[in-house]
C-alpha cells in the first residue's frame, strides 16, 4: 500500500469514528416526568425547561399524582394540562392521572383493573419496556408514589429504568416530598433498581433550595417567552395566557416567598437540568440508608448502593433555564 493509499483509508477511519462520535453525542436522553403539577411553581417550571430541551430530550410522556398541597388528582391533570397546552406539546404528548393515595394504601390492590393511579403506573411500566439504546429515565418531582407502585407492579422493569428523584434533605430529616409517602421512598430504597436523589435540602446552599430566583429578575427576564400557544388557557389564579413566560410571571406573583425579594426556588427544574448536564452539580455514591420515623437511619454495610446530588451550579442551571426560555427547541413525538 502505497503512502497515498495509506492517508487515504486513515482519513476515512478518522471520518467514521467523527460520524460516530457525533452520533453519540445528540443521542437524546428519553425521560419520563412524573409530578405534582399544582403543588406550587416549580414543577410547570420545570416541565416548560424540559419541553424546551427537545434537542436533549425525547419525552416519553407526562405522569401526575397528588401532594398535600394542590387538590386532588385533577388539579394536577388540569395543571400539567395548561403547561403543556402553554407550550404546544398537549396534543402529541399522553398526560395520565397517578395516584390520589399513598403506597401502602395502593399495593394492596394492584391486581385490580382499576386501582388508584392504575393510568399512570400502567403507563410506565408500558414505556419502561419498550426497546431502546438508554435505560428510560424515570423522573419524579414529587412523592414516589406512582414510580413504587409501577416497581412493585411488575418488578422486571427494575433493570430498565433510571430513577432520578427530586426529594430529601438527606442526610438531615424533613422534606415534602419524601413526607408525602415515606413508604414508597424506602420501597425504593430496599429494591435493587438506579436510584439518585437530587436533594433538596431547603435553606442550605448545597441542594436544589439554592437554586432560585426572585420576582424582579422572573419579571424582567420571562414576559414573552416561549411559542405562542395555539390553544390559550386560563391560569390557576385566573386571567388568560398565551406565552409560558408569561404564566411564570402569574405564578410568581401569586405565591408565598421567603424574602422582600419575592424569592421562589426551582427544585424541580433543577433535576431536569443535572440529567441534561451532570457536571452542573456533584454526584456522590452511598450505602442506601433507609428513613425510620422521619429521620434518617445509615446502613454503611449495606451492598445496595444509591446516588446523591448536592452543590448545584446555580449560575449554569438558572442561565440555561433562561436561554431556552428565548431559543426553545419544542421536543417532538
Amino acid at each position: 500500500m502505497n503512502k497515498f493509499n495509506i492517508v487515504f483509508v486513515l482519513s476515512l477511519v478518522l471520518i467514521g469514528f467523527t460520524s460516530c462520535q457525533k452520533s453519540s453525542d445528540t443521542t437524546k436522553h428519553r425521560v419520563l416526568l412524573d409530578t405534582d403539577a399544582n403543588n406550587e411553581l416549580d414543577d410547570q417550571h420545570a416541565m416548560a425547561y424540559l419541553f424546551f430541551n427537545g434537542d436533549v430530550f425525547d419525552v416519553a410522556g407526562i405522569t401526575v399524582n397528588t401532594t398535600r398541597n394542590g387538590g386532588d388528582i385533577e388539579g394536577h391533570y388540569q395543571e400539567a394540562r395548561r403547561v403543556m397546552d402553554l407550550c404546544n406539546v398537549y396534543s402529541s404528548m399522553p398526560l395520565h392521572k397517578g395516584a390520589n393515595a399513598s403506597f401502602e394504601e395502593i399495593r394492596q390492590n394492584l391486581d385490580k383493573a382499576d386501582f388508584d393511579g392504575a393510568e399512570a403506573v400502567n403507563f410506565i411500566i408500558e414505556e419502561a419496556h419498550k426497546k431502546a439504546d438508554e435505560k428510560l429515565i424515570l423522573l419524579p418531582v414529587g412523592k414516589l408514589t406512582n414510580i413504587a407502585l409501577a416497581l412493585e407492579k411488575d418488578p422486571s422493569i427494575a433493570d430498565k429504568v433510571r430513577i432520578v428523584w427530586l426529594g430529601s434533605n438527606y442526610p438531615y430529616p424533613g422534606e415534602y416530598n419524601q413526607d408525602n409517602d415515606e413508604a414508597s421512598l424506602n420501597y425504593i430504597l430496599n429494591v435493587d433498581v438506579p436510584f439518585e436523589m437530587v436533594l433538596v435540602r431547603g435553606g442550605k446552599e448545597t441542594g436544589t433550595a439554592a437554586v432560585s430566583s426572585n420576582r424582579a429578575e422572573i419579571n424582567s427576564i420571562m414576559p414573552g417567552k416561549g411559542p405562542l400557544a395555539d390553544n390559550p388557557i386560563t391560569g390557576r389564579h385566573g386571567d388568560t395566557f398565551d406565552h409560558f413566560g408569561d404564566y411564570s410571571v402569574n405564578l410568581y406573583s401569586n405565591i408565598h416567598t421567603y424574602d422582600e425579594a419575592g424569592t421562589r426556588p426551582l427544585y424541580d427544574m433543577a433535576a431536569i437540568a443535572i440529567v441534561k448536564d451532570p457536571s452542573w452539580a456533584e454526584k456522590k455514591e452511598i450505602p442506601a440508608p433507609l428513613l425510620v420515623d422521619g429521620e434518617w437511619q445509615e446502613r454503611p454495610n449495606n451492598p445496595r448502593k444509591v446516588m446523591i446530588w448536592e452543590n448545584f451550579n446555580k449560575e449554569a442551571i438558572m442561565g440555561d433555564f433562561f436561554d431556552r426560555m428565548e431559543n426553545y427547541v419544542l421536543v417532538t413525538p
